[in-house]
This record gives C-alpha cells, sequence and structure tokens, in this order.
C-alpha cells in the first residue's frame, strides 16, 4: 500500500521560497505536488492567443492572467487563463483566491482527462463559478458551471458560435477565436 504524503498550500509556499521547486514545473493539486504536461506549441499559441482576445473582450471589466497560479484551499494550479477581479495590483502579495475568480480556462491536447476529471473537481469544491476546457483535438470548449458538492452540475460542449460568461452578461466570447 503507498501512502502519499499530503501538502498543505503553507507547505508548498515554503517549498517555493526555499528553492526547493524551483527547477520544476509543477503545481499543487487536491494536496499534491504534479508534474505539469509539457506544452506543445498549438498549446502554448492557443493559451496566448486566447489571453489576448479575451484581454480585448474584457478590458477595464477584469484582469486576464496567462499561465499565473491561483490559490485555493488544498491546491494552487496554474491555469492557463484565469479571468480574476481587478486591478491587478491586488495580485502583487498574493495570487488570486476563490472570491477574486470569475472563471478559468484550461487548454487541452495531452491533459484532457486530467482537465475534465481532476481539475474540474478541484475548480469545483473551489466554488469557482465558472470552467472551460478547451479541446484542441474537437476544437470545442466545454463549459462546466453551477459548482455542488464538489463538482459542476451543468457541463456542455461547445463547437460554434459565442458563449456568455456568467460573469459578464453583455460579453459574447467566440468559439472559433478561442479554439480555430
Amino acid at each position: 500500500m503507498k501512502t502519499l504524503a499530503k501538502w498543505s498550500v503553507d507547505d508548498y509556499h515554503r517549498m517555493i521560497a526555499a528553492g526547493i521547486l524551483c527547477d520544476r514545473r509543477v503545481e499543487l493539486l487536491a494536496g499534491e505536488i504534479v508534474e505539469m504536461s509539457p506544452e506543445t506549441p498549438i498549446h502554448y499559441n492557443s493559451a496566448k492567443r486566447g489571453a489576448k482576445y479575451l484581454e480585448e473582450l474584457l478590458i477595464g471589466l477584469a484582469d486576464v492572467r496567462f499561465n499565473g497560479p491561483i490559490t485555493l484551499s488544498d491546491s494552487e494550479p496554474e491555469p492557463d487563463i484565469a479571468i480574476v477581479r481587478s486591478p491587478e495590483s491586488a495580485y502583487n502579495e498574493r495570487h488570486p483566491q476563490p472570491q477574486d475568480i470569475f472563471w478559468v480556462i484550461e487548454v487541452a491536447k495531452t491533459s484532457l482527462k486530467k482537465d475534465l476529471e481532476l481539475k474540474s473537481a478541484i475548480y469545483a469544491h473551489a466554488n469557482i463559478p465558472e470552467y472551460w476546457v478547451l479541446n484542441l483535438s474537437t476544437k470545442q470548449i466545454i463549459v462546466f458551471r453551477e459548482p455542488q458538492n464538489g463538482h459542476y452540475t451543468s457541463v456542455k460542449t461547445i463547437a460554434e458560435g459565442n458563449i456568455t460568461p456568467l460573469a459578464f452578461s453583455d460579453i459574447q466570447v467566440s468559439v472559433a477565436r478561442l479554439v480555430g
């Protein structure tokens, strides 16, 4: 039987401060330090393009973070894109926390299973109101909403058209611009 030590967010921050994790691409997920999947060129470019597009749409409404950590109760994932409350300077001393987050986005090709299962449970447990997975293989967006008891009760796959984020009812996000 294998027993794993669970790490707290404070433990994780102390390891980072001590330089223990400085040469590792890791994130804290549900108390476990997990190696991050290597980014393929299409993954990186899709995430970067998506962040730029959302910055244009949400200018003056939200801060769009690209590949940055967010701090949850037992996790510190690094979503590809996080849309959080402004101002950006609010995060000079800390990462965004659940009350700061409008929604998060993961770009998936090789990480699809982890993003659909583990990360959706982590984000739902933290009551992140909305979570999108950009599936690069199918060019679809899986939209998770209504977190309850560690899972999202609404899951919808969108292949074309627009999505209206819960936090911004007057904004239309083009599926083609995000996964195209």
